[in-house]
């Protein structure tokens, strides 16, 4: 039962108890008929014990039966309170229920929202943490880059370094001071044959790897050269070879 229902019960009960008091009071305010003494018929014996009894008897029923349609009115009402105070907890007990599905329903949307946020406050966090780390291994990528950079660069400079003094070693090492000031003509002979020899076998040396160069690039020359007619044919069958990429041969 709704709410408007049990208000228009409540109204229905106090209508009725006022209509009850007015229709009471307009039973006061009625005149009473004036009671005149009954006439007693002439020649007759009148028994006025009977007629009390029997009047005292109506009365006792007449009041009994006032008392019974009282007290079964007023049983009717209290049942019919009854049953409103039963109406008015039932409707109190479904609006109580209703309202804590509705603070269940407001909880559980108040911890589905907190979980969304901290789910995404999680996820916020883990991706800047991963971006920080990629961020933190490009730089330390970039830096080990630049140092190896610098490490190759310092370590070419170090071998042309070393390579330049291998050279002036050697140098230094083929060019030993002659010491001829105190040799005799005999001597000063057979050094100079000894020094032809070394120039002449140097001389020998130097054409031997000429020629060995000339043959090297003449090689490398000739490979080329298949590879760019072995590639031209791979084009025109339509299968792809391998060519020279950024200036190297893959």
């Amino acid at each position: 039962m709704s709410d408007e229902e049990v208000e228009q019960v409540e109204e229905q009960y106090e209508e009725e108890e006022e209509a009850q008091e007015e229709e009471e009071v307009q039973e006061e305010e009625k005149p009473r008929p004036k009671l005149t003494a009954p006439k007693i018929p002439e020649g007759e014996k009148v028994d006025f014990d009977d007629i009390q009894k029997k009047r005292q008897n109506k009365d006792l029923m007449e009041l009994q039966a006032l008392i019974d349609s009282h007290f079964e009115a007023r049983k009717k009402e209290e049942e019919e309170l009854v049953a409103l105070k039963d109406r008015i907890e039932k409707r109190r007990a479904e609006r109580a229920e209703q309202q804590r599905i509705r603070a269940e329903k407001e909880r559980e949307r108040q911890n589905r929202l907190a979980e969304e946020k901290a789910r995404r406050e999680e996820e916020d966090a883990k991706r800047r943490a991963e971006d920080d780390l990629k961020k933190k291994k490009a730089l330390s990528s970039m830096g080990a880059n630049y140092s190896s950079y610098l490490a190759k660069a310092d370590q070419k400079r170090g071998k042309k370094q070393t390579a330049r003094e291998m050279k002036k070693k050697i140098l230094a090492e083929r060019r030993k001071p002659l010491n001829i000031d105190h040799l005799g003509e005999d001597k000063l002979r057979d050094k100079a044959k000894e020094l032809w020899e070394t120039l002449h076998q140097l001389e020998i040396d130097k054409f031997e790897f000429g020629e060995k160069l000339k043959r090297q690039k003449y090689d490398i020359t000739t490979l080329r050269s298949r590879i760019d007619q072995a590639q031209k044919h791979s084009k025109k069958a339509g299968t792809p070879a391998k060519g020279k990429v950024g200036g190297r041969w893959k």
